[in-house]
């Protein structure tokens, strides 16, 4: 009987001691506070030193009774505590209870750029994923591509990430929605082109498609007039060292970004 409420007890401790770890794992990060951020403080039993307050952008607040006070670079709890010893330290109130709302985290930004609905700077406020900011920007718009560039400061050196968001979506890989960092700067390239002219209905600029086909291209430029013909299909394309290369193809073959697709005239 002992050893069965031994391991009972055993058991309840392990679940206990599992429940404190996830709910101190599953505690959102504090941000930083920093230059442009307003803040509303509080003194419990002290209405008169209710105030809201803007971080100049030397990193200070002013408070009552105290003067500038350095906050830049604190969160808002580690904020919170330095007025605590303050207010005690000089005598001014004991034991004061301090708290301290971000009502704008304007130096916790993220820049987002390229072809989405609405570029420009997002802030950023509790944890924000890469399609969390590109929602908040109006997502990505027609002309813009699946691939996605963020470049972040990493100490002294920048870092660029590529992101393929059509392929982390397909695969669920959502290790890939990178939690983006304020500063960071989130680029949507444009979507891949490929050119048509010649004996071709719509000859013009096509977004290139995923594994896309010269016969596939073709019916996006409405097919072949009455003179066209498949016959002696010629692509024009750029190799890796930029120098111009004009190559036979068949329909079946490949299309590539900025590929130029000539279709001859039929002689009979």
């Amino acid at each position: 009987m002992n050893k069965t409420k031994l391991l009972l007890a055993l058991i309840f401790m392990l679940l206990l001691v599992a429940c404190i770890s996830s709910a101190v794992a599953a505690k959102p990060k504090e941000n930083v506070l920093g230059p442009g951020d307003t803040l509303k403080i509080f003194v419990y039993g002290h209405p008169d030193l209710t105030t809201e307050t803007k971080v100049s952008e030397a990193g200070n607040i002013t408070f009552p009774l105290l003067g500038e006070v350095s906050v830049s670079g604190l969160t808002p709890s580690a904020a919170e505590r330095k007025i605590v010893n303050l207010l005690e330290s000089r005598d001014l109130i004991r034991k004061p209870q301090v708290n301290i709302f971000a009502a704008s985290l304007q130096s916790q930004m993220v820049s987002v750029l390229g072809y989405v609905r609405n570029q420009g700077r997002y802030p950023i406020e509790g944890k924000r994923s890469l399609t969390d900011i590109l929602a908040m920007a109006g997502g990505i718009i027609p002309e813009g591509g699946e691939v996605i560039t963020l470049v972040r400061s990493d100490g002294s050196k920048p870092i660029k990430e590529v992101i393929d968001v059509l392929e982390m979506i397909r695969s669920s890989d959502l290790s890939r929605n990178l939690t983006v960092r304020s500063d960071d700067l989130i680029y949507v390239e444009r979507a891949p082109r490929f050119y048509i002219y010649g004996e071709v209905q719509r000859a013009g600029a096509y977004r290139l498609e995923r594994n896309m086909t010269v016969i596939q291209a073709l019916s996006v430029g409405g097919g072949l007039t009455q003179r066209g013909t498949e016959r002696g299909l010629r692509i024009q394309r750029r190799d890796a060292e930029g120098n111009l290369q004009v190559l036979t193809v068949n329909s079946s073959d490949l299309v590539q970004p900025d590929d130029v697709i000539y279709i001859k005239e039929s002689l009979f």
